[in-house]
């Protein structure tokens, strides 16, 4: 079988689907085509293939690429030494991971001059093989015969002591780089192997924060990503040293690993002359050349599986916040709050527009509480404000009250006067950066940076995704241990994220910022730049067709691009909807054969029912794809994502001392981790719901409960105000100090931006990065309850 045939049969096993599937998937992507638009616009092609499944079979593809071009290499290089034996061909070939590839091809790899590599140009070979075979041979007597004077790079053997050290340099280098045993080793540790961190004498208070790990064990493989990086973290900082233990090796007389390495080459202790001898070999075999490589390889691969679960809860969480619910086209005033500086207003209308700002100082030193209602109704009255959007940041509590004041006013008028207004409290997380950012500098030229945030927390409010893409994902705040990551992986998986998003949503062609129009399948910041350019010289696209007058957007592009961006009110309908324009042939067949105007067609439910997609098939559009079209001519251009709804905080509770045990809030839920999620209840601090907590039934993954942006009612189970940790439930039967409580687990204040906004004002505090996560904290009473849960 062929690399290609290989990588094809390998993947559509994985995926559960046919290789004509994955054959045809393959050549979409070589061909340059999106996973959106091959997942919405190549149903056919694929198969039906979804966006999940294209996003592991892009992924996967280039793994087993990778794969291919290294095996080609060590059967070459291997071969290149003339020693390429049937049967060593036939394992490299079957080798189905880099892993078990570069195990075969380690005795034949290149290396430095060893010390095994020195014994064997002296000649003693002979005397490792034969000892090795014959156990009753006098080591010493035997070594005797293998002494010789220097020659040249090659040391003397001056003595039976000298060849013997230099025969188990060979045993020892060849039985570390047998693969079958190497590989049987690493299971084993894998699947049977502890993982021991212990603190180094004299960092206990330096290493407060890593406590839970001072003296903890743990099942290798089953070590959850948070505990795992919390304890690598430890490790980075000099805190924790970590080591892989087989259970039982402190007690027995012979470490286990050992044993399997004699087992392997059939080496026993009865007592004869060379017993002892190849006992040691064993020994060291294990102490210098293996147990020091494979954990570190195994710490390597436990790593690897944290982060890579780590970037999944992260890039989960960003996609909620991503679809969440927007709130429309209102015009929105917005309030950055602050004390000592006063809290930054801005004004957008219902693009997204900027209109005005201004500065209030309603809080101390200057309690100018009134004035500013005043200056804010002026705004408000200006500029026809619908949505008042409150950051969560420093004072967020008192300025809502203000908003609060603001929405009483406007309510008690009557007449012409009265007017529908709401305020909403929105998350500040990243804002700072984009304000700070070439692209704000870009995009409000004019403004100072702390008016250029209030401005993004309007837009967000107005609609999540167009504003939030302008931000570095990792800024947003819902990673966790993201710093902890491979940053490539993380910048890769966020970006997958984004562009899914973005297309599962779809953009305004004539309203999109650079930033949105970049993440459209087919496009990049340079074309997006390009067609901003254009919509400004000649005015707002008219027609789909027009961004083939877009520079450097050729036919290729277009047929990318084109079904995710929409015209509003343009010259054909059809381009306010998710229909692709190579399908509109097919779409004016259908309204012809209905006997309908095309116009008259989109949105007749009736009509579109009566539609047999069958009947439309053909060789370019089958069922699959007709279907869809007839679903989105009944709601053209359908936001996929909720409705709009906002949290309301209690009046009253605002900080941490407000809070009481018992008390029942409503709250937002801001980071979802395998341990439990993150809820914003007003007061400055995001409050933990344990996993255990989220729900009367057993949970297994809390994102089958919540995501993040979801509006839930908590209980106060705990409150730690000296640790700014905050204890809920989601089961509102829970009692505060009951034993089952005991598995709750409190927030750790976390830092955005180094614990500073910009201004110097200070970050909002949340669970979502903290070395200690999920990694115990809890009191004694509760770690107890665990553990004898766990014994049972």
């Amino acid at each position: 079988m062929d690399a290609t045939n290989r990588i094809i049969s390998r993947l559509a096993e994985e995926l559960a689907v046919r290789p004509a599937q994955v054959t045809a998937t393959v050549e979409l992507l070589d061909g340059g085509a999106t996973v959106p638009f091959i997942a919405r616009y190549r149903k056919e092609v694929t198969g039906g293939l979804d966006d999940i499944q294209l996003r592991q079979l892009h992924e996967r593809l280039g793994y087993l690429r990778e794969l291919e071009e290294r095996r080609a290499a060590v059967l070459a290089a291997i071969d290149e030494q003339g020693k390429l034996t049937a049967d060593l061909e036939k394992q490299l070939q079957a080798a189905d991971t880099k892993q078990r590839l570069e195990d075969l091809y380690l005795p034949y790899k290149k290396k430095r001059r060893t010390k095994a590599q020195i014994a064997r140009e002296a000649g003693l070979e002979p005397l490792a093989d034969a000892l090795l075979g014959d156990p009753t041979l006098d080591p010493e007597r035997e070594a005797a015969g293998y002494l010789r004077a220097a020659d040249g790079d090659i040391p003397a053997i001056e003595d039976a002591k000298a060849a013997l050290d230099g025969a188990r340099q060979i045993l020892m280098e060849r039985f570390a780089e047998d693969p079958e045993l190497v590989g049987r080793l690493r299971e084993r540790l894998w699947s049977e192997g502890q993982l021991s961190a212990r603190l180094i004498a004299g960092k206990e208070r330096e290493g407060a924060k890593f406590s839970d790990y001072f003296e903890h064990d743990e099942a290798l493989s089953k070590a959850p990503s948070h505990r795992a990086l919390a304890m690598f973290r430890g490790r980075n900082e000099g805190v924790l040293t970590l080591a892989i233990r087989l259970p039982g090796e402190e007690d027995a007389p012979i470490h286990p690993a050992q044993v399997a390495i004699a087992r392997h080459f059939d080496i026993h202790d009865q007592g004869r002359a060379a017993d002892k001898w190849l006992r040691d070999v064993v020994r060291w075999t294990w102490r210098v050349k293996l147990y020091t490589h494979l954990e570190t390889e195994l710490l390597g691969r436990l790593r690897e599986r944290a982060e890579l679960d780590a970037i999944d809860v992260f890039a989960a969480n960003l996609k909620d916040l991503l679809l969440a619910a927007p709130a429309g086209q209102k015009a929105t005033l917005a309030i950055d709050p602050g004390l000592r500086t006063g809290c930054k207003v801005a004004v957008v209308d219902a693009t997204g527009q900027f209109l005005a700002h201004a500065t209030i100082y309603p809080h101390a030193p200057q309690n100018r509480w009134d004035a500013s209602l005043g200056e804010l109704a002026g705004l408000v009255e200006k500029h026809d404000v619908a949505l008042i959007a409150v950051g969560n940041g420093t004072a967020s509590r008192e300025t809502d009250r203000l908003a609060g004041d603001l929405v009483k006013h406007f309510a008690s008028r009557t007449g012409d006067g009265k007017r529908s207004l709401a305020k909403v409290m929105v998350s500040e997380a990243g804002a700072s950066v984009y304000s700070a950012s070439e692209y704000a500098s870009r995009e409000l030229p004019d403004l100072d940076v702390t008016i250029r945030g209030a401005v993004s927390i309007a837009r967000r409010l107005q609609d999540p995704l167009a504003e939030l893409v302008k931000i570095e994902p990792k800024s947003i705040g819902v990673g966790q241990y993201q710093h902890d990551v491979s940053q490539l992986q993380l910048s890769k998986s966020l970006e997958a994220v984004i562009e899914d998003c973005v297309n599962a949503v779809g953009v305004d062609l004539n309203t999109a910022s650079s930033a949105l129009l970049s993440r459209v399948a087919g496009l990049n910041a340079a074309l997006a730049d390009a067609i901003v350019a254009r919509r400004n010289a000649d005015g707002a696209f008219t027609s789909r067709k027009q961004l083939l007058d877009v520079s450097r957007l050729g036919p290729k592009t277009f047929e990318q691009c084109a079904g995710f961006l929409r015209i509003m009110n343009g010259d054909n309908p059809l381009d306010a909807s998710a229909v692709h324009p190579e399908a509109y042939p097919l779409v004016e067949k259908i309204a012809s054969r209905s006997g309908r105007e095309l116009a008259g067609l989109i949105g007749d439910s009736a009509t579109l029912k009566a539609v047999k997609p069958a009947e439309f098939a053909d060789e370019r559009f089958g069922v699959p794809t007709i279907s869809d079209i007839l679903v989105e001519l009944d709601k053209p251009g359908r936001d996929p994502r909720p409705e709009f709804k906002a949290a309301e905080f209690r009046e009253g509770v605002e900080t941490l001392k407000d809070l009481e045990a018992g008390m029942i809030l409503e709250g937002s839920v801001t980071n979802v981790t395998h341990f439990g999620a993150f809820v914003d209840i007003g007061v400055h601090q995001d409050g933990l719901v344990h996993i255990s907590a989220l729900s009367d039934s057993f949970v297994e993954d809390p994102r089958s409960v919540v995501k993040a942006g979801d509006i839930v009612k908590v209980k106060v189970m705990s409150v730690d105000i000296e640790r700014a940790r905050i204890g809920l439930s989601m089961r509102l039967h829970d009692q505060p100090g009951a034993d089952d409580g005991g598995e709750r687990r409190t927030s750790k204040p976390r830092r955005e931006d180094n614990g500073k906004r910009q201004g110097g004002k200070p970050a909002r505090k949340s669970g979502g990065d903290s070395a200690n996560q999920g990694g115990g904290q809890m009191g004694a009473l509760g770690a107890a309850l665990l553990k004898a849960k766990k014994g049972r």
